[in-house]
């Protein structure tokens, strides 16, 4: 039981930072990235569809990033998602292919985008947090049904509070990679 708990707890916990990962990668750091685009959605045919279905995404240089659409018809409707995505880019097309100019970070914005990447890591600490509540009161409903004692009880309470700390303190290191990253002119 309170093994089943721990693992569960691990589990969500984990998947919270690959989240947040997947969220600082959306976040642009002043050069091209395919991640860039991951967040936008088409729509395509009466659907909503990832651009990375409908588009080959390559970084040809540093700060460009080429969209190559598999269906040429769909180009107008990536470039309108592409621009109402407000990534702060300004895509351009040739009727074959969509470039993206990825221009350099102002002060300004690298302040405005470390306070995203921050308010992205808060979220995610909110969930760990909540993740830790779930398990202590899993944990409290297995010692009122006496599954565990109350000395167990407070053992695999320690134990939650300790992967807590441990998932908070890698959030808080990959906040300070980004953060850096960002910053980096």
């Amino acid at each position: 039981m309170t093994t089943e708990i721990m693992n569960e707890l691990k589990s969500k916990m984990e998947k919270s930072i690959e989240s947040l990962q997947r969220d600082f990668a959306a976040i642009r750091a002043g050069h091209a990235n395919a991640n860039l685009l991951d967040r936008v959605s088409v729509v395509y045919y009466g659907a909503e569809t990832p651009v990375q279905q409908l588009a080959g995404i390559s970084v040809p240089e540093p700060r460009m990033l080429l969209v190559t659409p598999y269906d040429k018809t769909s180009i107008d409707d990536i470039l309108k998602a592409i621009n109402m995505a407000n990534l702060g880019v300004n895509p351009t097309s040739d009727g074959n292919v969509i470039r993206i100019t990825v221009p350099a970070l102002t002060e300004e914005r690298r302040k405005e985008l470390v306070k995203e990447a921050k308010k992205e890591a808060e979220n995610s600490k909110i969930a760990i947090r909540n993740i830790r509540r779930d398990a202590n009161d899993a944990l409290k409903k297995a010692e009122k049904a006496g599954d565990i004692t109350e000395d167990d009880l407070k053992s695999f309470s320690d134990d939650v509070q300790a992967e807590t700390d441990k998932f908070i303190k890698k959030i808080d290191e990959l906040t300070a990679s980004k953060e850096k990253d960002i910053l980096e002119v």
